[in-house]
């Protein structure tokens, strides 16, 4: 099985355009309640017209959650600042990737909230995904606790309430006075040092 991003999310205008359309029918009606048909005609197109590009509905959420988790990786691996202190590697990280979560917040509802749809073998792979961004966050609050800046008695519970946090986001966004990610993701940055116990 394919797990290579390459392999995975196919490059063509044609595929794009499909995922970003399931990414919208699924966001609304959630993928038990969206057909191929209604996809295509997002686009306007026979339903027949998807078969080239993905063999079924779950590939195609399958290529929306391996994408949605491979962008997600790649921001707290671009935010962190391997050279910086715990306090500001975290804040860093977390801002981002609050603010990634509500800019992406239709995505992200899908590939978060609609894995228990994929295949045993896709689900995997994206648990896998899952995994890696889970510990870039958990590296950098094990290197808090090392230097002394972070003062928490569970490391990976926290790290998970701090993971938790971020991925609900998808979920109410945007509410009430909160529309706009950069105050959100400023808001999340500070809640990861009071978990941690930092001082700031």
């Amino acid at each position: 099985m394919a797990t290579s991003r390459d392999d995975v999310i196919s490059g063509s205008k044609a595929a794009a355009r499909l995922r970003e359309a399931a990414i919208e029918v699924f966001a609304e009606n959630g993928y038990g309640g969206t057909t191929t048909r209604q996809i295509a005609a997002r686009l306007d197109m026979s339903p027949a017209a998807m078969y080239p590009h993905y063999k079924s509905k779950e590939e195609l959420l399958y290529a929306i959650g391996y994408e949605g988790h491979d962008l997600a990786l790649r921001v707290v691996q671009d935010a962190d600042i391997p050279d910086a202190d715990a306090t500001e590697r975290l804040t860093t990280i977390i801002r981002r990737f609050a603010e990634w979560q509500a800019e992406n917040h239709s995505r992200a509802r899908v590939v978060q909230y609609e894995l228990t749809a994929l295949t045993p073998e896709h689900y995997r792979v994206i648990t896998g995904l899952r995994r890696r961004t889970t510990q870039v966050v958990r590296d950098v609050v094990d290197a808090g606790l090392a230097s002394g800046e972070f003062t928490v008695p569970d490391a990976e519970g926290v790290t998970l309430a701090l993971m938790s946090l971020c991925v609900d986001i998808c979920r109410w966004y945007p509410s009430g006075r909160y529309q706009d990610p950069e105050t959100i993701g400023a808001l999340y940055a500070d809640l990861a040092l009071r978990l941690v116990g930092a001082v700031h």
